[in-house]
Formats: C-alpha cells, structure tokens, sequence
C-alpha cells in the first residue's frame, strides 16, 4: 500500500490527507474522483513508501545557553565518580521495574511477528483414522494430506497491520530506552542526596563539638559570675537541637539507602552502599546542540512519533477492511483404507473465496473514525512531547544558572557570618554585648553552611536533569546480549 507524507506544524492537527492519505480510501471513491487519484499516485511516486520526520515549525533555532563539549552517550561519566558508574551499570542490569520493561518489548516484538505471519500462506498438515462397523464387516478409514490457506493483500490491509505493529514494538523500544535514561537519572539524583547527607552529618558532628566546646566556655564563665544563667540554657538548648539535627540527618541516609537499594534491585538489608561524603563537582556544561536535532535524539519523541505513524497506519488498515477480501484456498489430501495404501492416490483442489462487506451497522466506518481520532490524539501527544523536551532543556539551564550564583551568594554570607561571630564572640567575652548575639551569629553560620552544601546537590540535580533532557537512547548491555 503506497502513502505519501508531507510536513505539518507542531501546534497544527494534520487534517484528512495532509499526513497520509491510503490508497484504499481513494479507491472508494475513484468511479467519482478520477483526478483525485491520479494526482495522489502522483505524489505516492514522488515520496516513495517511506514516511518522513515531521518537522515541527515551532522549534526554536538554538539553546539560550551552550557548553562547547557534547555530553557523552553514558552522560553519568562525565562526573567522574567510579561509585556512581559502579551503581548505574548494576542498576541497568538488575533494576526490577526495567526489567519488567524489557519484557513489556519482547511481547511487543512478539505481536510484530505475529502480525507480519499474516503476509504469508498458512500450512497445515492433516491425518485422521476412522473405523466403522456395520455389523457384517468392519472398515478402517485412513486420510493425510496439506491444507494451504492465503489472504491475498488486495488494497494493503495487512501489510497496514504489520507496519503499524513493527511501528508499535519500535516506540517500545524507545520506551526502554527512555526508562533506561530515567533509571540512570534517579540513581545519580538519589546518590549526590545521599552524599550530601553524609556531608551534612559530617558537618553536623563538627558543629556539634563547636557547640559543646562554646557551652564549656559559658558554663565556666557562668562559674565566675562573669555569665548569667540564661546563657547557659540557651547554648544547652543549641547543644540538644544540634544532636537532634544529628538524629534527622542519620534518619535520612538510612532512607536513601533503602531507595538505591531498590533502584539496584536488593533488598535494604543486603544492599551494599559504597561509601563516600564528598558529591563530585559538577563537570562543564555540554553543548547543548540545535533544537531539531534534540527531536530526533530524545528517546520519548520517538516513542510518540512512532507512536503516530502506528495510528496512521491503523487507519490504512481500518479504511481497507471496508474493501472485498480475496481469499485463495487448497488442499492436498489422500484417503484409503488400509495404512499402506494410503499415500497411493492423491486428490487435489484449489478454491478463492471473494467476500463483499455490504451492511455492516456502520461498524467498520466507525472504525475508521475512531482510528482518524487516534490519529490526531497521537499527533497532539507527539507535539506536546515535542514542546515539554524544549521546556525542561530550558528549565535545566536557567536552574543551574541560578544555583551557581546562589551558590556564590552563599559562600560571601558564609565569609561575613564567620567575620560576624568572631568580633560577636570577642566583644562578649570583654562584656560589650550580650549573648544572644553571639547565639544567633552562630546559629546563622553554621545555617549557612548546612545550606551551602545542600545547594550543591541541587546544582548537581540540575546538571542531571540537563543530561536528561539532552540525551538520547542508549544500547544496554541486556538489548546486546538480548537476555531476559
């Protein structure tokens, strides 16, 4: 069956006949479309049978940000963390939930097999044996022979269904792809989280010792008269609030844990965390590449382009069930008596069966109807998914853009807060002010600082989310080796 395709906009439904028009909707009306016709055979012979990548009018002309080196295929390396690489290839391997997707392709491969079976004849072998009495004698029946079955592909029906399945299992595929990408995303993602809560237990244990030693000083000079007992209290209550911080901080990597460890498909007990408190530093930005590349990369618009010209094909087979079905049939077949004789004689016979739909109750035109608005919903979803990669791309550089000056806002508060409570500090010691001073320049340090590192985690996440937008599908090491 011969389509041709054509371009449309990204924010425009493609209308009857701009996307693909089959040549067994023309035919239904040929005796009164003469012109109609030959103009689209026309246009079939110019494009061929092969569908071209709509090219959306609305993508943009570049990034509003570039780096000058393209992420790797792997882009996780590019942080140059053995921990990390060491989890996400063993997450790849063994994560249940991608495991689970894997399956979810074979069953599609499997249905494209399927359907591709009806463009060839089925054969089938028969034997069967039979006795009889009659009462005087008995008689054995014997018989054997081939049965051949062929749906002759008159107006491209199921050429139309095993194209539009191969187009289905090729989308699944994407779809691994993508799950693959997102896996790798949320193992990086929970491991710098995990990183940064070591770090902020690390500090936490740090600031905790500051906290006691400052408490020896007060309660020595509350010993002399030289401090009142509220300040006394008040650096308790801070010493109490920094071991509960402790607690929380303990709490969360236990958690974090437990989540790599599903993520690496164990259980929580077996799991084996590798150890680390430093996150890596971020490594420079990638470039970002053109916009239109980004379509044909990313592996969820493919998924939803193939998606539509799966629904486009349905369609094609949908408008051609309407038309009569040419059915050849044949038979090979020997009978006898005895088992010896039973290949001896052979008969046989060839039939073509031609089946008209006349009244149906409208159910194959409202078929095709539905399948004209599958159509357009997978052409919608295709565009949005289309917008949403623009989106997040965008959405990655101006947040990694923005955690760098806040990150740099943060370490100029960290250098005035450490000046702050140091001339605090000193003037409290020679009575100039009081304590509750002292407290809160020292609580806004050590604030500061938990805050620093958690801003690096986020500037980390960015950078992951980035990698995620950019990146196209990979080959795993399970689609190499075709495991299961």
């Amino acid at each position: 069956m011969l389509t041709y395709h054509v371009l449309y906009p990204v924010n425009q439904e493609p209308q009857p006949g701009t996307m693909s028009v089959a040549i067994p909707d023309i035919l239904s009306r040929r005796f009164a479309h003469g012109a109609t016709l030959a103009l689209a055979l026309a246009l079939a012979a110019c494009a061929g049978q092969q569908a071209q990548t709509p090219s959306p009018s609305a993508v943009p002309e570049e990034f509003s940000r570039s780096g000058d080196i393209p992420a790797p295929e792997r882009w996780w390396t590019a942080f140059a963390d053995p921990a990390l690489d060491t989890l996400v290839d063993t997450a790849l391997a063994a994560n249940l939930d991608l495991r689970a997707t894997y399956e979810r392709l074979r069953q599609a491969r499997a249905l494209e097999d399927r359907a591709a079976a009806g463009l060839f004849p089925a054969v089938n072998a028969t034997a069967g044996a039979a006795r009889s009495e009659t009462g005087v004698e008995t008689v054995d029946a014997f018989s054997g022979g081939l049965r051949v079955s062929y749906e002759v592909d008159l107006w491209g029906r199921i050429r139309a269904q095993a194209d539009a399945e191969s187009l289905r299992a090729q989308a699944t595929e994407a779809d691994y792809r993508a799950a693959s990408l997102a896996l790798a995303g949320e193992l990086a993602q929970t491991w710098f989280a995990l990183l940064e809560q070591r770090a902020q237990r690390q500090l936490g244990q740090a600031q905790l010792q500051t906290n006691e030693d400052v408490l020896a000083v007060i309660e020595a000079r509350f010993a002399r008269g030289l401090s009142g007992s509220a300040d006394v209290l008040r650096q308790r209550q801070l010493v109490v609030a920094s071991r509960e911080e402790l607690l929380v901080v303990t709490a969360r990597i236990e958690v974090l844990e437990h989540q790599l460890a599903l993520l690496l498909g164990e259980a929580p007990i077996q799991a084996r965390i590798p150890a680390g408190t430093a996150p890596p530093s971020p490594p420079p930005l990638p470039a970002t590449g053109v916009p239109a590349e980004l379509v044909q990369r990313r592996p969820d618009i493919q998924s939803a382009h193939l998606q539509l010209r799966a629904a486009d094909a349905d369609l094609a087979a949908a408008i051609s069930a309407r038309f009569p079905r040419l059915t050849l049939s044949g038979a090979y077949t020997s009978a006898a008596e005895e088992a010896d004789a039973l290949f001896d004689e052979w008969l046989g016979n060839l039939a073509g069966n031609l089946v008209l739909p006349l009244i149906d109750g409208g159910q194959r035109r409202a078929e095709v109807e539905r399948n004209r608005a599958l159509r357009a919903e997978r052409f919608y979803q295709y565009s949005q998914a289309t917008l949403v990669a623009f989106r997040e791309v965008e959405d990655a550089l101006v947040q990694e853009q923005q955690q760098r000056q806040r990150i740099q806002s943060l370490q100029q508060q960290i250098e005035l807060a450490d000046s702050t409570y140091k001339q605090l500090r000193m003037q409290y010691l020679n009575g100039a002010v009081s304590y509750i001073e002292v407290l809160n320049a020292l609580q806004d340090r050590q604030r500061l600082r938990r805050t620093l590192i958690t801003a690096r985690r986020q500037l980390l996440d960015a950078r992951v989310d980035l990698y995620r937008a950019l990146a196209g599908g990979f080959v795993t090491e399970r689609e190499e080796a075709g495991d299961t």
